[in-house]
């Protein structure tokens, strides 16, 4: 996902060894009260609701300071209605998710036994968030953290400096440190909170910090999920390049200007509706974002290094593709760092734009013959984080979900998959492992304990000595037919 890591110039000295008084207490605390009712796991997703409420301005000018341009809009929807939503589908639904799972067992060995799992807490969670979405993803999780009973540490990104400090003091007013903490610092503070004996952890970040997470956490066997972006496709189908289908895309593209995980980083367009394909984009920017980089509503880029990057891979193509522009002298402003939106049409393979995952608001128009040879480039690449496919041909639609492993997909649409409370969330190989969100987050975060209670008779003396007891049963198991 993100693909700048963290700054190192902060010295960490302190930060460490308050991250490490945090992390005893959690432990010790959570060693007190190993399974939280549904009412206590209910008042802390309570308590966080009123506190994204309460800070809902602050949050506002907090993304503005660290972006240099962020939409207030854009804040309210994603970075906090996104949460209050999670919550509050968590609440719906605790007491459901909570309820053990029956299991069965033959009653001819175990007789009326009781067998089931069983959701109980992990203990301490830690939550190593990116920049990209500060709030959204330091928060988010931490619902279906609490929803599962656990105690949580985040270690927001030091990109965010104004996001990470604001988060510090919320958690610090409206939970006890024992309970939800925040570690602020640099790269050293990163490395450290990875290498914490945590009960399970979650990094949202780019493939190469992603193994070096995973290698960390392995010395302690600490489960990992791990949220890790990639190249997400858009594969737009022979009758599909409508002013409305393009609307989509472009409209989900320029959401934090292209610094989404799974955003469109690319569109893969029959090579006889690539014009129409630009004609609608350029229609879309001109009547929905008129003037679009020059307004509050184009988040700023990172920071200037990122900046940087995706102004080099614009050189990079200025004259082996199309590059096209929607707003007359379009250009960036350094000082909000606000980049107008390009289409870069059929650009080398061997370019950055084609080989980078683009974090920015590029998007290369991808020409093609052929479905199947679509899906085989898709396939030839890392298993991306979503695919979206624009169709109404039910046959193509399922040729590309079919054939394609992603962590995510949608069709007619893009990116929603991730914002839905009731749906996980998570990618496969390089894009990721596990899920957060809903009850599969609860299930990420709790340990599934099988129990089995005697009740009545059972015959498990068939697995004591001697064994020639269970010699009748052996054979006729043996030697009974296969029954489908």
């Amino acid at each position: 996902m993100a693909i700048i890591e963290n700054n190192t110039d902060i010295s960490d000295h302190l930060a460490i060894v308050e991250l490490n008084a945090a992390f005893a207490s959690q432990k010790t605390a959570f060693a007190a009260d190993r399974a939280p009712s549904a009412a206590t796991r209910k008042a802390r997703i309570e308590t966080m609701m009123d506190m994204v409420r309460a800070y809902r301005h602050s949050i506002h000018d907090a993304l503005a300071a660290d972006f240099g341009s962020h939409p207030k809009g854009a804040s309210d929807l994603i970075e906090m209605l996104g949460i209050l939503g999670r919550a509050q589908y968590a609440l719906d639904h605790l007491e459901e998710w909570m309820r053990p799972q029956p299991r069965h067992a033959d009653p001819a060995l175990m007789g009326r036994s009781e067998v089931y799992i069983q959701p109980q807490p992990k203990g301490v969670i830690g939550n190593i968030v990116p920049w990209n979405f500060p709030f959204d993803i330091a928060l988010g999780p931490m619902v279906d953290m609490f929803a599962a009973g656990n105690r949580v540490m985040i270690k927001p990104s030091d990109y965010t400096p104004a996001c990470a400090e604001l988060l510090k003091i919320m958690i610090g007013e409206y939970f006890p440190a024992d309970l939800a903490y925040v570690a602020v610092g640099g790269l050293d503070l990163a490395r450290a909170f990875s290498k914490l004996p945590l009960d399970h952890l979650l990094y949202t970040g780019s493939p190469n910090v992603g193994r070096e997470i995973m290698a960390a956490a392995a010395s302690n066997l600490t489960p990992v999920t791990l949220e890790l972006g990639g190249k997400c496709p858009t594969v737009m189908t022979s009758g599909s390049v409508t002013r409305e289908n393009v609307d989509t895309v472009i409209g989900t593209k320029i959401i934090k200007n292209g610094q989404m995980c799974i955003s469109v980083d690319h569109v893969y367009v029959p090579r006889e509706d690539v014009a129409a394909f630009t004609d609608h984009a350029r229609a879309f920017m001109a009547e929905v974002v008129p003037d679009y980089a020059k307004t509050s509503e184009c988040t700023g880029i990172i920071s200037d290094r990122h900046l940087a990057r995706l102004s080099g891979m614009l050189d990079e193509v200025a004259n082996l593709a199309s590059v096209v522009t929607f707003e007359e002298n379009a250009a960036t402003d350094p000082e909000t760092r606000r980049m107008p939106m390009h289409l870069v049409i059929d650009p080398p393979a061997d370019t950055a734009v084609m080989t980078e995952e683009i974090f920015g608001p590029i998007m290369p128009v991808i020409p093609y013959d052929s479905l199947a040879d679509v899906i085989d480039r898709i396939n030839a690449g890392e298993r991306p984080l979503a695919v979206y496919v624009f169709s109404e041909n039910e046959n193509q639609i399922a040729q590309v979900l079919d054939e394609t492993t992603t962590g995510g997909a949608a069709v007619n649409l893009c990116a929603i998959q991730g914002g839905l409370p009731s749906l996980g969330f998570g990618g496969t190989g390089s894009s990721g492992m596990g899920r957060h969100h809903g009850e599969d987050g609860f299930r990420e975060f709790s340990n599934p304990r099988g129990v089995v209670v005697k009740k009545g008779d059972v015959n498990v003396d068939l697995f004591w000595s001697p064994y020639d007891k269970a010699a009748r049963l052996v054979e006729e198991t043996m030697s009974a037919p296969v029954l489908g």
